[in-house]
């Protein structure tokens, strides 16, 4: 939420007509999906036993099979609609439970999950996050859990959950408040807050709060905040630099040193409050960015604030040993060099480039970029889809702007940060202005199902030989009409890019042959669906014969691995592609 708030007095005031899409704009819950599979945590440890339920029995005989990248593990007979399964003992694995039905003679995955099973849970972050504290029940509290644990998230930010930016624990650690404040003077609840760290602990997520590490609010001085702490736009101390809020905000954020001694000794007594009343798992930080001016110290000394990141953070690690550390990169900014190399749990980007050309590129840029920088560690990225329509007031998301943004960030091995108690499309994050369809949501738990289940393919362990050496460009060829490029991607084409892995390589086609256009913000929500093709003729080169291959898509058969027959000759392997729609994936096992 780097470029924090921008633009909200407008969105306060906008336009409240609803605008109907053709699709259906239901309200989520678990009735909407016929035979909607559910377990009852996000992630789990190894050795946990995984609890699945089923919000309505289907009809018929129908086979439970579970699978691990393609394989069968075990099947058996449903029985009913709530049990128990025990996955294997390994860590760091990925699986799908698959419901298998005959219709009409043919077999049909009709429902699907995906699970994972990780002792740490950097390896794979899934970040969400919660944005409003007002009184709450317990079954509220459970409910938009239950929504968010529906999509696997296994990070949860409490964006503005704090009283003031330099004091975010609202009363004392030994008084704390009931009730208090928040930067536009919403209520918050501590029953709440805490009531939504319990229950996202019980799913086996972990809860990060947020704030920003270097700013306070206007009255800085009667909390003890020293002037010499603060960052300034002249060199005489006169002006404190400052991102200025407008009505109904409390107060503009002044800005501090984070450089300064005195300042991180303040902060870190007030984070050690905050854990005393809240067990809370670590701190989500944010910061500015670029600023627009040159900022100098209580001194005068010429301040160059990114410079301070890395060492904020590994002293903040060392007073919290116990507590986790995620920090924003707005644009980049401190990431080389500074957060990527820090004692961070994963790569955090809040993505502000857009380009009609480069387009979807701009993912694959910042997560290669950000895992060479991290040796290896994950991305997640802040990209605030659809943006410019949730401006202009209440509507509904472009679901094949979400689709292709998740599936190009997906296929390259990060994650969108996306789901809460709504779909995010602002850097405020209490705004809704936009709902999702009902087509969207089912769109968006195959997603994250795909890229659970197929987690240990599409975020490997760091390789030997390098963090990008893995990559590879793929030169399909085709007798169909279809038109295949290598990534990055091109209007009316299918763009390819391929991964070597130690015992398969895996093919990602990603069509963009009904898009309006190559921006992945989608800002404007006018990005064209892509329509279903299906049994598409591909060859390209493999370095040696498979040993088998197979084909799995979020957008067909509920996300389940379909093993295809290939031919092999000459070095190029030929097969049919059951389906392309919006992302496909070819795994050719060596």
């Amino acid at each position: 939420m780097s470029l924090i708030y921008i633009l909200f007095a407008a969105l306060v005031i906008s336009s409240c007509n609803i605008i109907e899409p053709d699709n259906d704009p239901v309200t989520y819950g678990e009735s909407y999906i016929p035979n909607l599979l559910s377990t009852d945590k996000a992630a789990y440890k190894p050795g946990e036993k995984v609890t699945l339920s089923l919000n309505s029995m289907p009809e018929g005989s129908v086979t439970v099979r579970y699978t691990h990248l393609g394989k069968i593990l075990k099947q058996e007979p449903l029985s009913s609609s709530r049990w128990t399964w025990q996955p294997p003992a390994e860590d760091f694995q990925g699986y799908m439970v698959e419901l298998h039905k005959n219709v009409n003679g043919r077999d049909e995955v009709i429902s699907s999950i995906g699970i994972d099973v990780s002792s740490e849970p950097s390896r794979f972050p899934r970040n969400g996050f919660l944005s409003t504290y007002g009184k709450m029940s317990a079954s509220d509290i459970a409910n938009v859990l239950n929504d968010l644990n529906r999509y696997h998230i296994n990070y949860v930010q409490f964006q503005d959950w704090h009283w003031k930016h330099h004091h975010p624990l609202a009363g004392s650690a030994t008084q704390p408040m009931d009730v208090w404040t928040d930067i536009i003077s919403r209520n918050c609840y501590r029953s709440t807050v805490q009531g939504y760290i319990d229950g996202a602990h019980k799913r086996g997520m972990v809860t990060l709060f947020y704030n920003l590490g270097y700013g306070c609010l206007e009255d800085y001085a009667t909390d003890d905040v020293n002037p010499e702490w603060l960052m300034y736009t002249d060199k005489l101390h006169t002006h404190v630099d400052n991102h200025p809020l407008g009505s109904p905000f409390k107060s503009a954020i002044y800005l501090t040193d984070l450089h300064n001694d005195g300042w991180r000794d303040y902060l870190r007594a007030r984070n050690d409050e905050v854990y005393s009343v809240f067990n809370f798992d670590g701190w989500q930080i944010d910061q500015l960015g670029v600023r627009p001016t040159t900022v100098y110290d209580y001194s005068g000394n010429v301040i160059d604030v990114q410079s301070a990141f890395g060492s904020f953070i590994a002293n903040e690690k060392t007073a919290q040993p116990d507590k986790r550390i995620v920090m924003n990169a707005v644009g980049q900014y401190g990431q080389q060099g500074q957060i990527a190399s820090a004692p961070v749990d994963f790569c955090y980007t809040e993505v502000w480039e857009h380009s009609n050309t480069d387009g979807y590129g701009i993912f694959s840029r910042i997560i290669t970029d950000n895992a060479n920088w991290s040796n290896g560690k994950q991305t997640v990225l802040a990209a605030y889809l659809n943006y410019d329509l949730g401006l202009k007031g209440r509507g509904y998301f472009n679901t094949p702007g979400i689709i292709m943004a998740t599936a190009a960030a997906s296929a390259w091995g990060g994650t969108i940060l996306q789901m809460g108690e709504h779909m995010l499309c602002h850097e405020y994050f209490p705004d809704d202005n936009l709902s999702m369809t009902g087509e969207l949501k089912r769109a968006m738990i195959r997603y994250y199902d795909f890229a659970v289940a197929y987690e240990n393919l599409l975020r490997p362990a760091t390789p030997a030989g390098g963090i990008n050496s893995d990559w590879y460009g793929v030169d399909v060829t085709t007798t169909s009409a279809y038109v295949f490029n290598q990534w990055g991607p091109k209007t009316n084409q299918i763009a390819t890019v391929g991964r070597h892995l130690d015992d398969c390589d895996v093919i990602h086609l990603l069509s963009y042959r009904n898009a309006t256009h190559l921006d992945w913000c989608d800002s404007d929500g006018d990005q064209a669906p892509q329509s279903l093709v299906k049994d598409i003729p591909v060859s390209f080169a493999v370095s040696a014969q498979p040993s088998r291959v197979w084909v799995a898509t979020p957008d067909y058969q509920q996300g389940a691995a379909q093993e295809v027959a290939w031919e092999y000759s000459g070095g190029q392997l030929t097969l049919t592609v059951p389906a392309i729609q919006y992302w496909t994936m070819i795994v050719v096992e060596k």
